[in-house]
């Protein structure tokens, strides 16, 4: 039987290309920045982005970013959060966000605070309301659609007697 080690630690020390590893080799690379120093790097040539208080440096992406670079230069050297997460970005997109990671917010007295991303409304009261609407459309459709038959079929009969 393989013991399996316990802590982090452990698992760095154990297994080199763990998760634990990378993360925390990425974490050790990277540095705390304040709003001020972000607020430089606002270029197409030296972006930094901040998604939920992490800075990434997105230089590299600017010409490749599917939405086009303006879209990153409007939120260059600021707090893109809610931006990000409005577009509804893909997993695909997490990971290469990820690996332009320089490090973290350090937040200062006077700072704005940090913004966070829209909450999903809930799935139980959007589902209903919205199967609700379906369901009674639907049934609106499928009567509308036999009363219409019916008066076509009431009305050949109709015109077939007075012949």
């Amino acid at each position: 039987m393989v013991q399996k080690p316990h802590s982090q630690k452990a698992l760095t020390r154990t297994y080199p290309y763990s998760p634990y590893y990378v993360q925390s080799a990425i974490m050790s690379e990277t540095k705390e920045l304040t709003f001020q120093e972000i607020a430089e790097h606002n270029t197409k040539k030296d972006l930094y982005l901040i998604v939920h208080d992490k800075v990434y440096d997105c230089s590299s992406f600017v010409d490749e970013h599917p939405g086009g670079e303006e879209v990153l230069l409007d939120v260059g050297g600021q707090d893109s959060t809610e931006a990000f997460e409005d577009v509804g970005h893909s997993d695909e997109a997490r990971e290469i966000l990820d690996a332009m990671l320089v490090g973290t917010v350090k937040r200062m007295p006077g700072d704005p605070e940090p913004k966070a991303a829209h909450a999903a409304p809930s799935s139980s009261s959007s589902s209903s309301s919205t199967a609700g609407f379906g369901v009674g459309l639907y049934a609106v459709v499928l009567i509308g659609g036999a009363i219409a038959y019916g008066a076509y079929n009431y009305l050949q009969a109709q015109q077939a007697q007075q012949q």
